[in-house]
């Protein structure tokens, strides 16, 4: 077809539906709404400090000078890339044994993986040889290879870069790096590795090192400890971007150059199971790290180009159920890629609670092969541009990750800040909110406080630690620490200890006294099962019975420890009181809902408990544990 018979049908086509006005929307949405409030029903206020519109337009984006460039082009908000969404896919390895971590390293990059990350906890800083061993038939030009390597890092470094030389390996396509990051250390312990000057001279140090490497990175900000320890996605950006400029500040103040500094930085970052915001958030970290590292004065815009490692959180991952881990690190994966990270760690699915098994380590790594090889998202670049809806999170994230990086650079710096215990204070209030949203089921992690797998009991003996936050402080410290956990800890330790319980003494019951009208008492049947299931009891339900006396022979032929009444408000003062007289100290009983004008009333003749979607899940599950003598 001729290109003007094209345009001809386009105008046309578009002369049928004249534009909508958004006042046109916005009227039509208020008809709908019928008086409802606009602002409480159809906007999102989300944790990060910003509202979140139901619907974006065009003229939203008014104003965002980044759209005009392209991938590759500064502020790389677009992608550091221009043709390709390639990334390295990366799995960790613990070095115990030399022989056996370098047979390892060779299966799984035969499976796919061509990112390592030897973890090295040994006290002992490794030998050449054993180096050598390790990387035996690794090829260092195709793979990167990543030492996680604490204080020993100058040491693996002077070793791993001789290594290279003796095997006349191509520098200019050496990828890796050795994570060196002495304030993690301060965050997590609460000192650095030797001193705040000795350390940063070990910075300057691996710099001077890594000169003839161009692509190998060795001071590490793992912002990721941010995201574990429950902050919120904004706070999680704006304190690893003041922990990066911390190193930019100290380290050219010290005579080093802005362009050996900043491509030796290497940020990790965690992702959540928020999926938009978690692709805004890593399109973000480059738009505001190339914003900062240019107030530097670089001699080329690449050099603010921000290389990013991402891993799945561990905060939303769960024991329970933990087949929902891969779902969520699927996801999760999706938003990193999308949004342009340069490698991924997927973490197994129960890493979190056991030792990671063959089976889990291989789903984690094909996770990733399948969204490269039959997903194909390396060949899209910033598929999410233009996207009304991920620009204006990316902006807003942006505008309140800014806001709080100068207020960390106005206390002098992310190391002063963090000393007088403001980065903490930030965290840990986040972190609470996020908590009661998860007791009260505001935030749904699922299988554990909403729709729990009904039949699934954990009998085995599981270490205390899996239900108490990472505690890694010195005693020497010099500030408050973070301490990673999981949000699902609570409800998890809650359930063990009903799992624990059934092992020396029947499993508690509850039973679901549904009556009445049909609708209303299985709604509040469903509703009371889920409750009670988050605590490990097991839910006896029930059809419906036709009358009291029908119900309570039921309750006392199953002898069940609790008896939830399900049915219809206007039916509770009637049968409540008889239920509860007839069972007597029998069971607990308890009211589903909270009928506000019979509450009182109710009170009155007895009943004590009652449950509904205001209920704090987590205490009152608590309770009824303490009631029954599970403790």
């Amino acid at each position: 077809m001729d290109p003007s018979q094209i345009k001809n049908n386009q105008e046309k086509l578009f002369g049928i539906f004249p534009p909508v006005s958004t006042e046109d929307w916005e009227a039509l949405i208020a008809k709908d709404l019928k008086g409802a409030d606009y602002g409480r029903k159809l906007i999102w206020k989300t944790m990060e400090g910003f509202d979140v519109k139901p619907y974006y337009r065009a003229e939203d984006l008014n104003g965002l000078e980044y759209l005009k460039t392209f991938p590759g082009d500064f502020p790389f908000v677009r992608s550091g890339r221009i043709r390709e969404n390639n990334w390295f896919i990366r799995q960790d390895l613990v070095v115990e044994n030399i022989e056996k971590a370098n047979k390892k390293a060779l299966d799984i990059l035969m499976k796919g993986i061509d990112s390592v990350g030897f973890i090295l906890n040994s006290s002992r800083v490794p030998s050449i040889d054993e180096i050598e061993k390790l990387m035996e038939n690794i090829y260092a030009q195709i793979v990167e290879v990543n030492f996680i390597c604490g204080h020993q890092s100058p040491e693996v470094l002077d070793i791993y870069l001789e290594l290279v030389k003796k095997y006349n390996r191509d520098l200019q396509k050496i990828h890796g790096s050795t994570n060196f990051d002495p304030i993690a250390n301060l965050i997590l312990k609460g000192k650095f590795y030797n001193s705040e000057k000795s350390d940063f001279e070990t910075c300057k140090q691996l710099i001077e090192k890594s000169k003839h490497v161009p692509h190998f990175r060795t001071i590490a900000i793992n912002a990721a400890i941010f995201k574990n320890s429950g902050s919120s996605i904004v706070e999680e950006l704006a304190f690893g971007l003041a922990w990066g400029n911390e190193y930019l500040s100290r380290l050219t103040e010290d005579g080093l150059s802005i362009d050996s500094i900043a491509p030796n930085l290497k940020f990790q970052f965690g992702v959540g199971s928020n999926y938009f915001m978690e692709i805004a958030k890593v399109r973000t970290v480059r738009l505001l790290w190339a914003k900062i590292v240019n107030a530097y004065g670089p001699s080329d815009t690449e050099i603010t180009r921000a290389y990013i490692h991402t891993e799945t959180s561990d905060w939303n991952k769960t024991m329970y159920d933990p087949h929902a881990n891969l779902l969520r690190a699927t996801t999760e994966a999706m938003s990193a890629i999308i949004g342009g990270t340069n490698s991924l760690t997927v973490r197994p699915f129960n890493a979190m609670f056991e030792d990671a098994t063959n089976f889990s380590e291989r789903i984690a790594r094909n996770q990733q092969l399948l969204l490269r090889e039959e997903s194909h998202f390396d060949k899209i670049v910033d598929p999410s541009s233009g996207s009304y809806y991920i620009e204006n999170l990316t902006n807003s994230i942006a505008e309140e990750a800014w806001k709080l990086f100068l207020e960390v650079d106005e206390m002098g710096g992310f190391i002063q800040a963090f000393k007088k215990g403001f980065v903490q204070g930030k965290i840990k209030g986040t972190a609470h909110k996020r908590d009661m949203a998860i007791a009260t089921r505001k935030e749904i992690l699922l299988g554990t406080n909403q729709y729990p797998n009904f039949n699934e009991f954990i009998l085995k003996e599981i270490k205390p630690e899996v239900f108490n936050a990472e505690d890694q402080t010195n005693e020497h410290a010099l500030a408050e620490t973070l301490k990673p956990y999981r949000g699902a800890m609570a409800f998890e330790a809650l359930r063990y200890k009903t799992d624990k319980f059934a092992l020396k003494h029947s499993r508690p019951q509850a039973f679901m006294f549904t009556y009445g009208k049909l609708a209303m008492r299985r709604a509040r049947s469903q509703f009371s099962s889920n409750f009670f299931a988050c605590a490990g009891f097991e839910v006896i339900d029930n059809n419906g019975f036709k009358t009291v006396d029908e119900g309570v022979k039921a309750v006392l032929n199953c002898k069940a420890n609790i008896v939830v009444i399900c049915a219809a408000d206007d039916d509770y003062p009637v049968i409540a009181p008889e239920i509860l007289k007839k069972i007597g100290e029998k069971a607990i009983v308890v009211v589903a809902g909270y009928p506000k004008n019979i509450v009182e009333e109710l009170k009155s003749k007895g009943i004590k408990h009652f449950i509904h979607v205001k209920s704090n899940v987590l205490e009152t599950l608590k309770e009824f544990q303490g009631l029954l003598g599970i403790g």
